[in-house]
């Protein structure tokens, strides 16, 4: 569509660079439920009639508000779900809000329930559940793929060549959809979906043609959950502030409602530019020089003696390609709140900070621990990993022979195709932890990491043709790790630097089962060690007690994986 001179597209001011609209990322990344009755794909004609009754639910003093939010009871009842989805669909929404200062994101577990949702921020909610993520290119070399994933999966074969995990093994990071491919693509579908979802939005009014429909200033802010302005180095704009609609309208009277259709043409204008501008840079990094500060360039192939991640102010910290070596990030070495590691392996992996979110994509026999991560974890695609979270949520899809040990304020959620996954308690410590758990929002008091919720086999987010009725079969879920079998894991100190806290223990209480099994490893260890002291041995048998010791450690060590990582340790 045509630029006009009343709307000029990017936002501009007289002494600033254009400003591009952008989706956000949040909703589409971590805020997609596979609940098939969640998802409409005949735009408003089934999501119309449940706004009107949600609308219809609330009472005449909440709906003549602005507030007209509704609970779980009144969710469950007019989507035809249980009050457990019901639920999940609140926690969900508020991990992925705009608003930080939302009842909803700002309410205790407990009040969670009651507290409820906008009507229409859960209707834009559930209009973006039909949106299909973006696929990866195709790999040509098989000795590559193979040189990243060597063993065979237990999902090989699962779903013929369709298999999720074969499609990651397919696939370099080179040959990722990056940012800026993922970003188009979020565009391209807002676009293309974008007068349905304004009309949900707006209100009829007397009149003809298209302007019988109307939006108004406090409508307009729940799109807010979808685009924002901003460039990297800059903090977010929120989109109201860029809009020509309700600038400077007096904050003691309600702003005039503008016609549907003109800010349906204004987004346009601002979705096109942005789309031929990540365009033009696309051309540009395939003609020339890839910019070293370019973040949105996916670093393929890194090893260990080359740059390991990259930091952005608007988007994501990436931490890709680390392989056999450990590797510490700490609060002062990320910029924003978003860390995302990729396609590491044999790896232990720290990063001691407070952030909103993480994502852990691709990654193989590795140990990767997040500090305290406030909104919501996604690890995907992951197999024989040991992820150590403290979070508010976390989302496990497609992945095998893994181990979750978690301080989780809210059920961790189970999707996809997986197998032999384990969760178990929270079970280490840094120093400035319960300064992040505060931070970020954390109640070390609430874990819920023994109740997984398991949800379809098949996660119909993703672009791919699955056979028929294989969505309805139930995923695997995680069973809980022995107490026998849980173990502590050790922070170093030296990690931290010059930072330091308050935390001396685990702040996330372990449950009796463990508990136990701890202190009698604990009084096994004391009384082994009394023994050797009291053992009246001769000096040659003394020696060859040492020697047996030491060989069954250095055994130990070998098969489970950690010399590397003391021996990481030993040259840090």
């Amino acid at each position: 569509m045509a630029e006009s001179d009343e709307t000029p597209s990017p936002a501009t001011t007289p002494s600033t660079a254009p400003i591009y609209i952008h989706p956000r990322r949040e909703p589409f990344e971590h805020g997609l439920l596979p609940i098939p009755k969640l998802i409409f794909t005949d735009g408003t004609q089934t999501l119309g009639p449940i706004k009107d009754k949600l609308l219809s639910s609330l009472s005449s003093s909440e709906s003549s508000t602005t507030h007209q939010r509704v609970n779980t009871e009144s969710i469950a009842e007019s989507l035809q779900i249980s009050p457990e989805h019901a639920r999940l669909v609140l926690e969900t929404i508020a991990c992925v809000l705009h608003s930080d200062s939302d009842p909803l994101v700002t309410a205790k577990p407990s009040e969670v329930g009651s507290v409820g949702v906008n009507v229409f921020d859960l209707v834009v909610f559930l209009y973006i559940q039909s949106y299909k993520r973006l696929l990866p290119k195709g790999h040509k070399d098989s000795a590559a793929v193979a040189d990243v994933w060597p063993s065979t999966s237990a999902f090989d074969g699962f779903l013929s060549a369709l298999s999720p995990l074969q499609l990651v093994r397919s696939n370099s990071r080179r040959n990722m959809p990056s940012q800026s491919d993922e970003e188009a693509h979020q565009l391209s579908y807002l676009q293309k979906h974008l007068e349905n979802i304004l009309s949900l939005l707006s209100e009829a009014v007397e009149g003809e043609g298209d302007e019988t429909l109307v939006l108004s200033a406090e409508k307009f802010e729940h799109l807010g959950f979808l685009f924002y302005f901003g460039e990297k180095g800059s903090e977010r704009i929120p989109l109201s502030q860029n809009a020509p609609f309700f600038a400077n309208s007096d904050p003691d009277m309600p702003a005039v409602p503008v016609p549907a259709a003109q800010v349906h043409d204004w987004l346009l204008q601002n979705i096109a530019s942005a789309l031929e501008r990540i365009t033009e840079r696309a051309s540009a990094k395939e003609n020339g020089p890839t910019s070293a500060i370019d973040q949105d360039v996916p670093m393929a192939d890194v090893s260990a003696s080359s740059v390991k991640s990259s930091l952005s102010p608007r988007g994501p910290n990436f931490i890709e390609g680390i392989s056999k070596t450990s590797y510490v990030r700490q609060q002062n070495d990320l910029k924003g709140s978003s860390v995302k590691v990729v396609n590491c392996h044999e790896s232990v992996i720290y990063i001691l900070a407070p952030l909103k979110y993480a994502t852990v994509y691709g990654c193989s026999d590795a140990t990767i621990f997040l500090g305290a991560v406030g909104k919501a974890v996604r690890v995907e695609h992951c197999e024989r990993v040991h992820v150590i979270a403290a979070a508010k949520r976390i989302c496990i899809v497609n992945c095998r022979e893994c181990v979750f040990f978690l301080g989780v304020n809210q059920t961790p959620l189970v999707v996809g195709d997986n197998h032999k996954l384990q969760v178990a308690p929270y079970n280490t410590f840094y120093s400035q932890l319960e300064e992040h758990l505060n931070v970020v929002g954390i109640d070390p008091a609430i874990n819920k990491w023994d109740e997984p919720v398991a949800l379809g086999v098949v996660d119909p987010h993703d672009s791919l043709s699955h056979p028929a009725g294989v969505s309805d079969v139930q995923t695997e879920s995680a069973s809980r790790i022995d107490p026998d079998q849980f173990t502590n894991f050790l922070i170093p100190h030296w990690f931290e630097g010059e930072q330091s806290g308050s935390t001396k223990n685990n702040p996330f209480p372990l449950p009796d089962a463990y508990m136990a099994s701890q202190q009698r490893r604990q009084k096994n260890l004391e009384e082994i060690k009394q023994s050797l002291r009291e053992a009246e041995l001769e000096e040659s048998r003394k020696k060859e007690l040492t020697t047996a010791l030491h060989q069954c450690f250095k055994d130990w060590l070998y098969a489970s994986g950690n010399i590397r990582q003391l021996y990481c340790l030993q040259n840090d």
